[in-house]
């Protein structure tokens, strides 16, 4: 695959609860921020958060979407999440369906 100009990539994301991340999910696709989110069901997450360890329940979610939306997603997300400091971690997308690359890509012009 050569290099697309949309740099495109997965951001990580994680919410409190279903409704939170279905919101959120909404609101960058409204948004054209991101072309597609996927909400994940409940899973445990286990970490450190100020010098201690913490147990919780969260969802997954995961954004598909390019470099150039990423600043003003993670400023949406920041926006509207509960958490002071929400997970939010993209990675590139190095190789994928040319027909699904130009459908993501596609999907977040005209904003």
């Amino acid at each position: 695959m050569e290099n697309q100009p949309a740099e495109p990539i997965v951001v990580f994301m994680t919410a409190a609860s279903a409704e939170e991340a279905m919101r959120i999910a909404e609101a960058l696709v409204d948004s054209k921020l991101a072309a597609c989110v996927q909400v994940l069901p409940e899973m445990h997450s286990i970490y450190l958060w100020k010098g201690e360890v913490e147990r919780a329940r969260e969802v997954l979610m995961i954004a598909k979407t390019t470099m150039a939306k990423f600043e003003g997603l993670q400023s949406q997300l920041r926006a509207i999440h509960s958490y002071e400091t929400p997970e939010i971690i993209a990675l590139p997308i190095v190789a994928g369906s040319e027909d699904y690359l130009k459908w993501l890509t596609s999907s977040l012009e005209g904003s």
